[in-house]
């Protein structure tokens, strides 16, 4: 089944991040629409964005990763409130995963599988 996936991880601890509120949405001619949302379990993972049964089309999608909220649960104090990530899906039928690497003062991603 095609889904779009996402597993956070906080470097500054080197553990899942766990709790973090992310938000799908997807580019039509109207603007940004949302699709989904959730939080990531205790491994950091958010198994699928879409709601049960939803297939994902081509387009183009961002997730926004509500990461002064995690951090601010944590005591600390995050440069980046938010780090949201565009990205393209040209093939429907195939899992999109995007990971996110994530300490209080910066971040990473990139395409996983």
């Amino acid at each position: 089944m095609a889904a779009i996936t996402t597993h956070v991880l906080d470097t500054s601890t080197g553990r899942p991040g766990a709790g973090v509120a992310v938000e799908l949405e997807v580019f039509s001619a109207g603007g940004w629409e949302p699709v989904g949302a959730g939080l990531t379990d205790e491994q950091g993972r958010l198994s699928d964005l879409l709601p049960e049964g939803a297939e994902p089309m081509a387009g183009t999608y961002r997730m926004r990763f509500d990461t002064g909220a995690y951090f601010g649960q944590r005591g600390l104090e995050a440069f980046f409130p938010a780090v949201t990530v565009e990205f393209t899906l040209r093939e429907p039928g195939e899992h999109h995963h995007v990971p996110l690497l994530l300490s209080p003062f910066g971040y990473s991603t990139y395409r996983g599988s």
